[in-house]
């Protein structure tokens, strides 16, 4: 059973909290492969000046020996410089952490930012680690069984998945 979730109110609710950031001009950062294209759509929607960076966590993964390299790896883009700056870090889905970690990981070993925002487009129920979001777009708690799906990224749908 499927369940289509309202993407763009979820994706207003994420603009109307990051737009008082933008004050700080920030660096928006997506993290591959749905953070990327939520991060796409926010900075349209909140049509940031700066350009857009990427990050493949594949690398940064603490399941990277056990699970083998994922055959998609990208290189991550960040063309611009971190130090000092405030960084907006987006994703798909915050569900154990464990991504996050890695893109935090990630992100120092390209310089210190000023700050890091933490936005999601969907926060699960199920965190391992203690990393919680800023902006949120939707809150879920999804059963075992449950789980959400981004495609994208045009259309972007957000779809809750539930087995039979």
């Amino acid at each position: 059973m499927t369940v289509v979730v309202d993407i763009d109110a979820a994706m207003t609710r994420m603009v109307e909290q990051l737009r008082p950031m933008l004050k700080r001009d920030p660096l928006m950062v997506g993290i591959h492969t749905g953070g990327v294209w939520v991060a796409e759509r926010l900075h349209q929607l909140l049509e940031v000046k700066e350009p857009r960076g990427t990050l493949d966590i594949s690398f940064y993964r603490d399941d990277f020996t056990r699970i083998g390299m994922n055959p998609q790896v990208r290189p991550s883009d960040l063309p611009f410089d971190i130090d000092n700056r405030h960084i907006i870090l987006v994703d798909d889905v915050l569900h154990t952490g464990r991504t996050i970690r890695a893109a935090l990981n990630e992100l120092f070993d390209y310089g210190r930012p000023a700050s890091i925002m933490l936005a999601v487009l969907v926060e699960r129920s199920g965190r391992e680690l203690p990393i919680e979001a800023d902006v949120i777009g939707r809150k879920m708690d999804l059963a075992a069984g449950e789980h959400v799906k981004l495609t994208g990224p045009d259309p972007l749908t957000l779809e809750l998945q539930k087995n039979a």
